[in-house]
């Protein structure tokens, strides 16, 4: 990484660990909002950080999309997303695709780290659903004096055409959601099928949650052991899967490394 990037990198990860803080440590997503067309046979898209769906409030750095594109189809080739402007609340991105819309897009960000206060760790871990054995090694982390660091990767991705069947294909991302739902297009009292991968494999015993851009309140279930989930969407409008998976790192002792992944998607009325 570039030394002129270091600095802003340093500043955005001091800016969420503030922001944490601030919320009682809650896990702040990053997630993509389709966006009214431009005009110039482009797709407009968004991507942003904010502590509730759907709410933004800190923008990202086009230049901490590590991994990212658009597909139309399963057989399709990858599309570039391409900057648009940087907000202080979001990155706004566009796709050109010369036909049809893409089916979905997808982004994996740089990595960041944090070091919070141990007071907030019992809200961040009521937030993302942290299983006992991430509560026992922390009781046990904490016994020692040891302080909360955190190594966290954002995945995102938003499925934009609901009569498409790309957004189960998976792609080059450490963490990601799959939408499988057989019914398409998606409409709203209709079981939703989902399945999380990790480096390409089933995520099994992983907390997802379903939230809705009009409700504050989710729902949670676990992966099966292959890795999937089901949920009904109540309502019509905008919905996102939400999960992280947190555990101590492989390589580097007292640190933890978490994975943040979304998937975005519009759900319509029923018929």
């Amino acid at each position: 990484m570039s030394t002129a990037v270091q600095p802003r990198l340093k500043r955005i990860a001091l800016l969420l660990a503030a922001l944490c803080a601030a919320t009682g440590a809650r896990a702040h997503d990053t997630w993509f909002a389709a966006q009214p067309a431009d005009g110039r046979g482009a797709v407009a898209l968004s991507l942003g950080t904010g502590n509730q769906f759907p709410r933004y409030e800190t923008g990202i750095g086009y230049e901490y999309l590590v991994k990212s594109g658009c597909r139309a189809d399963a057989r399709g080739a990858t599309l570039p997303l391409q900057r648009a402007a940087e907000g202080r609340s979001e990155l706004q991105l566009r796709v050109r695709t010369g036909g049809e819309p893409p089916a979905s897009c997808w982004a994996q960000l740089a990595p960041f780290e944090v070091e919070l206060p141990p007071e907030k760790i019992a809200v961040y871990f009521k937030d993302i659903q942290a299983s006992a054995a991430v509560r026992d090694a922390w009781a046990q982390m904490s016994a020692r004096g040891v302080p909360w660091k955190e190594r966290y990767t954002k995945h995102a991705r938003i499925a934009l055409r609901s009569d498409a069947a790309d957004a189960a294909t998976p792609v080059n991302m450490a963490m990601d959601v799959l939408l499988e739902s057989p019914q398409r297009p998606l409409a709203s009292g209709q079981p939703l099928q989902f399945r999380v991968l990790r480096d390409g494999q089933p995520l099994p015993d992983f907390a997802v949650e379903l939230r809705s851009a009009l409700s504050p309140l989710g729902v949670w279930r676990k992966t099966d052991a292959q890795g999937r989930v089901a949920f009904v969407a109540p309502l019509p409008g905008r919905w996102v899967v939400r999960g992280v998976d947190l555990r101590l790192s492989e390589t580097e002792r007292d640190l933890w490394e978490s994975r943040f992944v979304t998937l975005a998607f519009d759900v319509a009325a029923a018929r």
